[in-house]
C-alpha cells in the first residue's frame, strides 16, 4: 500500500489542479462503460488507449448475449455505440497513446505517463485495459504471423475465401471465430487441445452440425509449417502420441488470453496469471487506482461483466471525488 500526503502545502495545491478527474486506461467495453457514467455524472474524464477503441469486443463479428438486440449486434457497432455515448457527455477519447507508467504522487493525484514522454494527471485513475491473446510457442507461430497464421478473423477472415483453415482452440472464442470464418473458407478444421470443446452449448451445436467444419479433440500443435506462407501445422495425439501433419492455408489461433498489466505489474497486487486483485468496488491496493473488466483478476471475460465493472467502479469514483472535495473544504477552512 502506498502512503499519501494529505494537508496543505505545494503538493496539495499541485494535486487540486490535476488536469482531468478521472483517467481510463483502455476503451473497451468495461473503459467505455465507465466513462459513460463518469462524464454524465460530470467528472472530467480522460480515456487513453495504445490502440483503437473498443477493445476485443470490437474485433467480434457477432455478439449474441448482449442485452437489448435479440437479433445480436456487431462487435464494432456495439463498441462504436459505446464510443458514441460516452464521447456525447463529454468524455475525452485519445486512440493510439501507449501508457508505460502509472505513478501515485500524493492522495487524489496520479500521474500517468505515455511511451512519447508526456504525463497527464488525474485525482482517480481506473485500469480497463483487457487482455491480448495467448501464443502458443511454438516453431513457425513468430515466423508465419501475417503470412497466414492470425489471432482475429474478424480482420482477416476474408482474405482466405474459398480455402482451407485451421482455427487452434475450439472454446467460445474459437468457435465464435471459426463460424465467421464458415462464411469465407472452403473449409475449417478445429483443433482442441482438450478431449472436448469447453465452449458454451450453442455454439457447439452450430459449429459441430457445419458440414465443412471438422474437429480434432485431445490434440496438441507443435509447430507450424510454411515456405514464404502457412503451408500446414503438426499436431500430436495426445492419448496415443501419433503426430499428424494437416496441410492448410491459414491458422488462427484461440488458446486464452493474457492480461495486459505490465505497465502496473510491479504497483499492484496480481494474481498467479497476472490478473490484478480487486475488492467488490473495484479498488486494488493503491489508492486511487481502480482495475475493471478483462484485466481483473477472477472475472469472466463478457461485455455484460465488463459494463458491470465500469459501473461499479464509476459510482465508487463519484465517492472518492466527493471525499477528496470535502477533504479540500475542510482543509481550505483550517489553514486560512
Amino acid at each position: 500500500m502506498f502512503e499519501f500526503k494529505v494537508g496543505g502545502g505545494e503538493a496539495s495545491k499541485e494535486a487540486s489542479e490535476s488536469q482531468y478527474d478521472l483517467i481510463i486506461v483502455g476503451s473497451g467495453a468495461a473503459g467505455l462503460t465507465a466513462a459513460i457514467y463518469a462524464s454524465r455524472d460530470g467528472i472530467k474524464t480522460l480515456v487513453l488507449d495504445k490502440s483503437s477503441a473498443g477493445g476485443l469486443a470490437a474485433t467480434t463479428e457477432t455478439i449474441e448475449n448482449y442485452p437489448g438486440f435479440p437479433d445480436g449486434i456487431s462487435g464494432p457497432e456495439l463498441m462504436d455505440r459505446f464510443q458514441t455515448q460516452a464521447e456525447r457527455f463529454g468524455a475525452e477519447i485519445v486512440e493510439f497513446e501507449e501508457v508505460t507508467q502509472v505513478e501515485p504522487v500524493e492522495k487524489g493525484h496520479i500521474r500517468v505517463h505515455i511511451d512519447d514522454g508526456e504525463t497527464y494527471d488525474a485525482k482517480l485513475v481506473i485500469i480497463a485495459t483487457g487482455s491480448h491473446p495467448k501464443k502458443l510457442n511454438v516453431t513457425g507461430e513468430e515466423e508465419f504471423f501475417g503470412r497466414g497464421l492470425s489471432y482475429c478473423a474478424t480482420c482477416d477472415g476474408p482474405l482466405f475465401k474459398d480455402k482451407d483453415v485451421v482455427v487452434i482452440g475450439a472454446g467460445n472464442s474459437g468457435l465464435q471465430e471459426g463460424l465467421n470464418l464458415l462464411e469465407y473458407a472452403k473449409s475449417v478444421n478445429f483443433i482442441e487441445f482438450l478431449p472436448y470443446s469447453p465452449a458454451e452449448k450453442i455454439l457447439q451445436e452450430r459449429a459441430m452440425n457445419h458440414e465443412r467444419a471438422t474437429f480434432h479433440f485431445n490434440q496438441q500443435v507443435t509447430e507450424i509449417e510454411g515456405d514464404q506462407q502457412v503451408t500446414g501445422v503438426v499436431m500430436k495425439d495426445r492419448a496415443t502420441g501419433e503426430v499428424t501433419r494437416m496441410p492448410t492455408d491459414g491458422v488462427f489461433i484461440y488458446v486464452g488470453y493474457n492480461p495486459d498489466t505490465e505497465f502496473v505489474e510491479d504497483l499492484v497486487e496480481t494474481n498467479r496469471f497476472g490478473y490484478i486483485v480487486t475488492d467488490e468496488k473495484m479498488r486494488t491496493g493503491v489508492e486511487g487506482l481502480l482495475a475493471i473488466g478483462d484485466v481483473r483478476a477472477n472475472n469472466v471475460a463478457q461485455v455484460t461483466v465488463a459494463a458491470g465493472d465500469g459501473t461499479k467502479a464509476t459510482l465508487y469514483a463519484r465517492e472518492y471525488l466527493a471525499e477528496l472535495a470535502e477533504e479540500a473544504r475542510y482543509h481550505g477552512a483550517k489553514y486560512q
